[in-house]
């Protein structure tokens, strides 16, 4: 190897080094064993500009292994990102560095997305991947033509993830993505001998994958490898054979240089080894300006991009600006008040994607392998197909958890608005990319159907009892679950329009009767909890209820005012939401009764915060049954006759 190549790969090994020695906290093995890959892949191939992170037609680099962030940190501040400082890097792991113990996605600063659970970054390049294709469809192949590359580690190929997202990018040819593993034997408990026994080449194969074996710390190789799939014509692993804690006399191929400071002493004689004669985080002038016009290059690329797009303006406003959604809603709400039907929730959900997609916007739909029972796909769909992305529909398969980290790539990517459909049971299936995108603040729509026991023979394998409350309790993901056509129009209008929350829309497989009868312009479901219907004007009781338990409240609310016992009902479509409103508001929808009550076919915990010590909660705290919904509704006291007899003892105690 040539010794500048040497050189700059060292700056990356050193700086990694000291960031972790001196937070005393970190993974120094996989930035010292992937500098030599790193260095190639930035300096003779990586598309990007520094000066502006957010081009749309730039490589997308994702650091999968987040646990060897200061690799990322390095480059971004080697290269010229102003987001990265070194005074940045001296502050590794502390509070409020941009340099996070894992890469923390922030917009326009290079860090593409938030890594670290082992697996979930090769879900999101999936899912760059997939977008690219889409962008390219739309704007064509002279505007969008980059890659992604995603750098892996043992352990996130032995995650489950990587199966399915491996398995889905395979399937539909996409040949824009690249894997660097770094397949350096190693993982905590030692080597990974103790754990699996893979044959790689044929296990990628097996997905449709082109495989390449190099040597991670031979620059020709790595180069070799880089050139070649340039022209790939399916997705590539390139699995690069590397130490790790390259340079440490005592520690690299070990388990030791993985988690943990290597120490004072062994960082004396890396710096021996390696040939570096310089200081805690000093980058030689000539070395650093050697790395900063590598940064540069992407300047004078974009430039000539930013001429072709000149041409063709109109078409990328379209993909910036064509979510505008409320019109078609609020023509919905209108047709749902004129033609007033009993449906369940789901369907609801269907009808109101068919009249979006019949507009044009950037949705991307799918499903795991439940189209047909979660209802996300219509007619007007398109159904994307491997090396066809003109649609706007993808088939998942039964792969729950890459669905979801999927959808956080396409939501990272670009303007692309994705939702993907599966059980609410199988939210337990999805839960780390969903607060994955709850982190990140990524617009990315869960549709979960059979939200309850009210899904009937399945059992309790299929019935939800936790997930509501679970789900609930992820900060910044909004929760809701509609009780009627309208409200599923309102929580879809607003999760669209939330640009910052993912959000779970919770729909029913049985039906519901209408509990809106009013056309209003104003979106009630925001409030997160309102008011659908009163007795009297003076009232004993409080009726909180949610989705399908809705209509029973309304029926247990009028069985009480025949026995003169008056009530309100208030409709909880999203917990969240409410809990934002004005102290007044919530007043006036908790306060203005001493008694109150709370419905739901699921955990009661996050209602107690509502009803008090004093009030009761009628819900299910164990596992469901496997009979007909109506028949489990009774046995465990969900009932009109059963509420109204409980709601007079309440009230008369």
């Amino acid at each position: 190897m040539s010794k500048i190549h040497n050189d700059l790969a060292n700056c990356i090994r050193f700086l990694s080094i000291d960031a972790v020695q001196k937070a005393n906290s970190g993974h120094p093995g996989m930035p010292m064993g992937m500098a030599d890959v790193a260095t190639v892949l930035f300096r003779y191939f990586l598309k990007f500009n520094p000066r502006n992170p957010n081009w749309l037609n730039r490589d997308r680099f994702v650091l999968s292994a987040g646990h060897g962030s200061m690799l990322l940190y390095s480059l971004l501040y080697l290269t010229g990102y102003k987001s990265i400082s070194l005074n940045s890097i001296k502050k590794f792991r502390q509070l409020n560095s941009i340099c996070a113990g894992h890469p923390e996605y922030h917009p326009k600063t290079g860090i593409e997305t938030t890594t670290g659970p082992l697996g979930q970054g090769i879900a999101n390049a999936v899912g760059f991947a997939i977008a690219e294709e889409f962008l390219k469809k739309k704007l064509g192949k002279n505007l969008i033509n980059h890659k992604t590359y995603v750098l892996a580690g043992d352990g996130c190929l032995m995650e489950g993830i990587s199966h399915e997202a491996m398995s889905l990018a395979g399937h539909l040819k996409l040949k824009n993505l690249v894997m660097l593993f770094d397949n350096n034997n190693i993982s905590i408990d030692g080597p990974t001998s103790l754990a699996v026994s893979d044959n790689f080449k044929k296990r990628f194969e097996s997905y449709g994958w082109d495989y390449i074996l190099v040597d991670g710390h031979n620059q020709n190789q790595i180069y070799r490898a880089l050139k070649r799939v340039q022209n790939a014509k399916k997705p590539t692993v390139i699995s690069c054979k590397t130490k790790i804690g390259y340079g440490s006399p005592n520690k690299s191929g070990k388990s030791s240089s993985h988690g943990s400071p290597l120490g004072l002493d062994e960082i004396k004689l890396v710096r021996k080894v390696l040939k570096w004669k310089y200081k805690p985080f000093e980058i030689p002038n000539k070395l650093l300006n050697q790395w900063r016009a590598i940064g540069r290059k992407g300047q004078l690329i974009e430039k000539k991009w930013d001429k072709l797009t000149k041409k063709q303006s109109e078409k990328l406003n379209l993909i910036k600006n064509n979510n505008n959604f409320k019109n078609v809603l609020n023509a919905e709400k209108k047709l749902a008040i004129k033609e007033p039907k009993s449906l369940a929730t789901r369907k609801c959900s269907e009808l109101t994607l068919s009249a979006l997609t019949n507009s044009n916007n950037n949705l991307i739909g799918g499903s795991a392998d439940l189209a047909g029972s979660n209802n996300t796909k219509t007619k007007k769909h398109k159904i994307i197909t491997p090396g066809n992305f003109e649609g706007n529909y993808i088939h998942y398969g039964v792969r729950e958890h890459a669905m979801s980290g999927v959808m956080n790539g396409i939501a990272l990517h670009s303007n692309f608005i994705p939702y993907g459909g599966t059980f609410l049971i199988f939210s337990d299936y999805c839960k780390p990319s969903i607060r994955l995108s709850a982190l990140m603040q990524q617009r990315v729509i869960y549709v979960m159907t059979h939200d309850s026991i009210g899904l009937g023979e399945d059992g309790p394998t299929h019935q939800p009892i936790e997930q509501l409350s679970g789900l609930r309790s992820i900060p910044n993901l909004n929760v809701f679950r509609p009780a009627d056509r309208i409200e599923t129009i309102e929580c879809w209008e607003h999760a669209l329009k939330t640009t910052k929350t993912p959000s779970v829309l919770s729909l029913t497989r049985q039906n519901l009767n209408p509990i809106r009868k009013k056309y209003s312009s104003n979106n009630k479901c925001s409030l997160g909890a309102y008011e659908v219907l009163r007795t009297n004007k003076k009232i004993k009781l409080t009726i909180l209820a949610s989705g399908s338990e809705v209509n029973l409240a309304i029926e247990a609310s009028q069985k009480l005012a025949k026995d003169k016992i008056y009530s309100k009902v208030i409709s909880v479509p999203c917990m969240e939401l409410f809990d934002k409103q004005s102290k007044t508001y919530k007043n006036k929808i908790l306060n203005e009764t001493k008694n109150k009550i709370s419905i739901e076919a699921g955990s009661s915990d996050c209602w107690k915060k509502y009803v008090g010590e004093n009030g009761k909660n009628f819900g299910i705290n164990e596992f469901g049954r496997s009979a007909p919904f109506k028949e489990i509704y009774k046995f465990f006291g969900l009932t009109k006759e059963n509420i109204t007899n409980k709601s007079k003892s309440l009230i008369n105690n």
